[in-house]
């Protein structure tokens, strides 16, 4: 349960649409911090703490354990996913598991409760990667961005070899509350792109490139040493990690917004 679910309950009962006996026992499953499943300690209460419930890095894990997880998660959550599942091992979870989906480009595995998918976006990212080579971890980034109740705004092969193809997508970048940009070999697109816009920018370097890329270190340290301001950089191909930040930046803004909101409208009635 999140915050904004919290607030419509008490306010059912402040209005008397619900009974408070009946509120008391629904907030009662919620009181539960974690859930043991052995070999794995399920941390329930994320989403009321973070805004977004616990997402499983499915590499190293078994089938058996992915199935565990995935399925106690579902009970308590609208939305859950799991980042960097082979092919394989969702073939064989899908065979269990009709109601789960998989993206092989991503590698992400997900299942989403009925009409979820329809829910108001929380904000807009905009993904850019630099080449198709980065596809991959492009693709976690946006796919993870909508299934944490973002818009992903796809903006693919755009790399500075040939800077007019940037340019020409400025207008629709700006739209973006937060800009996700991937790139591999010298890592320069995050540098030229903070210094287009007035968004945040989130770098994320990926492994492609020639040998001394050193597979991913060379963009790294490149990001890292950035000239431009306002950017931030995560880790090698860490796509998933890029969405997360991105999300938790455009709920910020949807709180401040919503409260202001609220604020004034209490102004007003005085």
């Amino acid at each position: 349960m999140n915050s904004n679910e919290l607030m419509q309950l008490l306010q059912a009962v402040r209005d008397k649409k619900r009974d408070i006996h009946e509120v008391a026992r629904e907030l009662t499953q919620y009181s539960k911090q974690v859930e043991q499943l052995g070999f794995s300690t399920l941390d329930i209460q994320r989403e009321s703490r973070k805004g977004f419930p616990e997402v499983i890095y499915g590499e190293g894990k078994t089938v058996p354990q992915l199935r565990s997880i995935m399925e106690r998660l579902m009970v308590h959550h609208h939305t859950v996913f799991a980042t960097r599942v082979s092919m394989k091992k969702a073939e064989e979870l899908q065979k269990q598991l009709s109601s789960i989906q998989y993206d092989p480009t991503s590698r992400i595995l997900y299942w989403q409760r009925k009409g979820q998918s329809n829910a108001q976006h929380a904000g807009t990212v905009a993904i850019l990667c630099a080449g198709t080579s980065d596809l991959p971890v492009a693709e976690e980034a946006a796919l993870s961005a909508e299934l944490l109740n973002q818009q992903a705004l796809r903006i693919y092969d755009v790399g500075v070899a040939g800077l007019h193809r940037l340019i020409n997508r400025l207008p629709q970048i700006m739209t973006a509350d937060v800009v996700v940009v991937v790139a591999g070999m010298e890592g320069a697109l995050p540098s030229v792109m903070a210094g287009l816009i007035d968004k945040p920018v989130i770098a994320v370097p990926t492994s492609i490139g020639y040998g001394t890329s050193f597979h991913g270190v060379t963009a790294l340290l490149s990001m890292l040493n950035s000239c431009s301001s306002g950017i931030s950089v995560v880790n090698i191909d860490n796509g998933f990690g890029a969405a997360y930040q991105a999300a938790l930046i455009t709920k910020g803004i949807r709180d401040y917004q919503n409260r202001r909101e609220v604020d004034d409208h209490e102004s007003s009635s005085l």
